[in-house]
């Protein structure tokens, strides 16, 4: 299994780069991910996304729709994209600590 090292974080993750223990997931580990998807700076709006998709996926074990993600966050998709790059699925997911999403995000 791959490992991601970044500073003092040394994490198990896919071929993808997703953790593949989400239960350790914490703050510090989300910033270090978010290097990952050139996201250098987290700000209010990039943990607003994360900590919704963790509380989704805590509360249901998948990742929302995109439609329902845009809806419960306020932020159109075209939000999702400037904050992360990559998009909902490989990058915002990926820093939240969820496993690599099967359908759309």
């Amino acid at each position: 299994m791959p490992t991601f090292e970044h500073g003092d974080i040394k994490i198990e993750v896919d071929e993808d780069g997703f953790m593949d223990d989400p239960s350790i997931w914490n703050d510090d580990i989300a910033k270090a991910l978010a290097t990952t998807e050139g996201v250098n700076d987290m700000t209010d709006e990039h943990w607003h996304l994360v900590r919704y998709l963790r509380e989704y996926y805590l509360k249901f074990g998948i990742a929302p729709m995109i439609r329902k993600l845009c809806k419960e966050t306020g932020f159109p998709l075209k939000k999702v994209y400037e904050l992360f790059p990559s998009g909902p699925a490989k990058g915002a997911c990926k820093v939240a600590g969820l496993a690599k999403p099967t359908g759309c995000v």
